[in-house]
């Protein structure tokens, strides 16, 4: 466990490390997680040592301060990127405006599934009957059409197939 300097301990003549206590001669400067510290050879290696062996402040800092500067505006920059929407994954040709699912009534869900179910068919049967993805009626049926992004055109094919209403009348 690191011990902390309290500053003022001990004999006047022997200084010791402000991080992990080790009492050691050839003591060096260096800016720890922001603190700037007396400490070791082996805790120096954790943090940045600025200017030369004694601490003495040199043009090392105006360059660490431009690279945190940098690192943070990249940083803001990755964050600002991920906020926007990534269109990578729409299919090319797809013409989601023309295709908008419509307000769909509240157990839609459960009126294909017994229209379906009515009619004697499976998903499978008819997901090829109006030549859609089974999943995409799987979706529907499960109250998913919207998460599922499922289009409107898949809806008007299921109520023209099966005699039912899904979207709610406007």
């Amino acid at each position: 466990m690191a011990k902390y300097s309290t500053g003022g301990g001990g004999s006047g003549t022997s200084e010791s490390c402000e991080l992990c206590g080790a009492e050691d001669a050839d003591l060096r400067t260096a800016n720890v997680a922001g603190a700037t510290l007396q400490v070791c050879p082996d805790c120096a290696q954790h943090g940045e040592t600025p200017g030369g062996p004694e601490g003495s402040d040199g043009s090392d800092d105006g360059d660490s301060d431009r690279d945190r500067k940098r690192r943070a505006a990249q940083n803001t920059a990755r964050l600002q990127d991920a906020r926007k929407g990534n269109p990578d994954h729409w299919e090319d040709g797809a013409d989601y405006d023309d295709d908008q699912l419509p307000y769909l009534v509240t157990d839609y869900g459960e009126r294909l599934t017994e229209a379906r179910q009515a009619a004697g068919l499976q998903t499978a049967e008819l997901a090829e009957a109006i030549e859609a993805d089974e999943a995409d009626v799987l979706a529907v049926e499960q109250g998913r059409a919207t998460q599922a992004n499922v289009g409107g055109s898949l809806i008007a094919a299921l109520e023209s197939e099966l005699d039912i209403e899904l979207a709610e009348s406007t």
